[in-house]
């Protein structure tokens, strides 16, 4: 549930679990304006930085990031991205801030941009887009000093703001203090409006010069810090990367992992050259027609099951994103319909602590009568509806992404070695095709080569350097559709056992609509065009699993399924042991080479975030998703797998 609101006379926010306003009776904005930003000397501290990187104690109704966005957006000085974090125990809901949004017309777009994403904040961490991905909002939902405690990243500045000390006593605690010091480069500047005793002390006791500063009123002082301790800092603000300065970047493949690397790295000041064996883009298994962006579900919450949600909502603010760019359609690109999910083999189970209604109707609720009916399927049946999920062409996805500024596109150039070349005042990955003939040189190597990442690896590290990566060959079945068989079908995805797209544009006229229904599952089978005798059997196995999701539709499409058998569409994927992707360097012994790869069968939900997760870690950026999480899909845990 949203954090209940009561509202005082004059129209500000009241909490009734602490027993205050959220703001002074004369509004927030002189102290986000005074005390925040220009206490910790922005927006002069942030001049032509690559990043600026803010850290909050209470989010609030997102005053203090407000008025940072809206600097930002001003400031002809301003960095190239800018980084707001804030960590909030109990977010407010959309329509309540929709409600106390401020008056000020500079400012009343921007909440209006903040209160369409703040939806679905289940405890955990959470990444908002704005600005093109120029302005990330990052959200640690839950107690701010565990929050703190659990997530890497660093802090240029901190707002040190919620509840009175009095009120709120754990959020201005000696323990809170610790963990945000971990969390600060030597320099950090902090600012509050509190100047309690206790806190000034817990403050000084963790490094911070502090001092108190003349105050807005209605306070006489405010409180302003530094962060330089007498000793040497140790905490992962301390120990973060030196700034990466954005330089040349090669991306070897030019699949969805291909992409999304490339289009994240442009964002961050990159000049990116994707490479690929092929004539065109998405040649290999990002070639399909048409595929499925989607929550996954379980009892504990699993693993993938937090990360495909982190996925989903990155994927949709990114098609979003590249469709106000006018570099995708809405409608005919992809499509945001929302997914049924049938339990076929076994019943979709919504996590354990759910509460409805609540954040996780936003994502995954179970599906109601009109939603079966549409589906043709029972009233009893056991299926789930996941809201924020849709289809999308992944062919037209890398298209738009390799059409973003900063990133240049190289076909017919098949990497058959990487060389490391360094010498006193230069350091560099060059790569050569069969022939020996240079294909490229850059700083940064990412290889996002799926199937054929192991071999790269082995003609340029070595077989020591492979990872045990299994390729897995997926068919799909796919048709033109007929008037009849248009009409037997859901008007939404549906997946469970397999997955089917019921209607998606094909070449040829915007009224030429077909279906697609797939995938098998062929593990350690590489083969393409997979034989005829492979084919048939595809479809046998497409049209088995179709006529447990979906029976009603497969009766309709049952002259495709018995009719001699035609021609399947398969590629090759890749997953690692524990089917989660692999994000990160290759080898401590091969500086400035990545890798982002093993999508499996979740490409289109995951790669989108990986090339966010990729960049961030590169930067020394906070992290778009949780970092445990993060840790999870770090390529040093296949180190001793190789």
């Amino acid at each position: 549930m949203s954090e209940p609101i009561d509202w005082m006379p004059d129209g500000t926010p009241y909490s009734p679990r602490f027993g205050d306003r959220y703001h002074s009776e004369r509004g927030g904005l002189d102290q986000a304006r005074h005390v925040f930003l220009g206490g910790c000397g922005l927006p002069a501290a942030w001049a032509d930085a690559q990043q600026w990187r803010i850290l909050e104690t209470g989010f609030g109704f997102g005053l203090n990031f407000l008025v940072a966005w809206a600097a930002w957006k001003a400031d002809a000085h301003r960095p190239r991205l800018l980084h707001f974090t804030s960590a909030e125990a109990f977010p407010v809901s959309a329509d309540d801030m929709r409600r106390a949004m401020p008056e000020d017309p500079a400012l009343r777009p921007l909440a209006e941009k903040l209160a369409q994403q703040f939806q679905g904040l289940l405890p955990g961490v959470h990444r908002l887009c704005f600005e093109q991905g120029q302005v990330l909002l990052t959200l640690y939902i839950g107690d701010a000093q565990a929050m703190l405690r659990r997530q890497q990243t660093t802090a240029d500045s901190i707002y040190l703001d919620g509840f009175s000390p009095a009120l709120n006593p754990g959020l201005w605690s000696a323990d809170t203090m610790r963990a945000l010091a971990r969390h600060c480069r030597r320099g950090t500047q902090l600012s509050t409006w509190c100047v309690a005793r206790t806190v000034r002390d817990a403050l000084a006791q963790q490094g911070f010069q502090v001092r108190k500063v003349d105050g807005v009123p209605p306070k006489r002082h405010n409180l302003h810090a530094i962060y330089d301790p007498a000793w040497q800092p140790r905490g992962p603000g301390a120990q973060a990367p030196q700034a990466v300065t954005p330089r040349r970047c090669m991306v070897l493949g030019a699949g969805i992992a291909g992409a999304a690397a490339a289009a994240s790295l442009a964002r961050r000041g990159w000049q990116v050259t994707v490479l690929d064996a092929a004539s065109t883009p998405a040649a290999g298994a990002s070639a399909l027609a048409a595929g499925l962006f989607c929550p996954h579900v379980s009892p504990d919450d699993s693993q993938l099951s937090r990360l495909s949600r982190d996925g989903a909502r990155l994927t949709l603010a990114q098609l979003r994103m590249l469709s106000a760019q006018g570099l995708l359609r809405p409608g005919t690109d992809w499509d945001h319909t929302g997914v049924l999910e049938h339990g076929v083999q076994a019943t979709p189970r919504l996590p354990r602590g759910w509460q409805s209604p609540g954040p996780g109707d936003y994502w995954s609720r179970p599906a109601d009568a009109w939603q079966l009916a549409q589906a043709g399927l029972p009233g009893d049946a056991p299926a789930c509806w996941h809201a924020q999920a849709g289809w999308v062409r992944p062919a037209r996805l890398v298209q738009a992404q390799l059409a973003l500024p900063g990133v240049r596109w190289q076909g017919n150039a098949c990497a058959q070695r990487l060389v490391r070349v360094q010498s006193s005042d230069h350091q560099a990955w060059q790569v050569f095709d069969a022939s020996g003939t240079l294909l490229a040189e850059a700083e940064l190597a990412v290889i996002a080569l799926g199937p054929a990442t192991n071999a790269l690896l082995e003609h340029s590290l070595g077989v020591q350097a492979c990872w045990p990566l299994q390729p897995i060959r997926g068919q799909v079945s796919w048709d033109v559709h007929t008037g009849a068989s248009l009409q037997a079908m859901p008007p939404f995805p549906v997946n469970g056992h397999g997955n089917l797209v019921p209607a998606m544009p094909l070449p040829g006229g915007e009224s030429r609509q077909g279906w697609i229904m797939g995938s098998t599952f062929e593990r350690d089978q590489t083969a393409l065009p997979p034989s005829l005798q492979d084919q048939s059997a595809a479809h046998a196995a497409n049209g088995a699993k179709l006529s447990q999701l979906l029976p009603r539709t497969y009766e309709s499409l049952q002259g495709f399924f018995s009719a001699p058998p035609r021609p399947t569409w398969g590629a090759v994927r890749v997953a690692s042991p524990d089917r989660l992707p692999v994000v990160g360097p290759v080898s401590a012994q091969a500086p400035g080479l990545w890798a982002l790869t093993a999508m499996g069968s979740r490409g289109l939900t995951l790669s989108l975030l990986c090339g966010e997760l990729l960049a961030a870690r590169l930067h020394g950026e906070p992290l778009p998703l949780d970092a445990k999480l993060a840790a999870a899909l770090d390529s040093e845990r296949l180190q001793g797998r190789r």
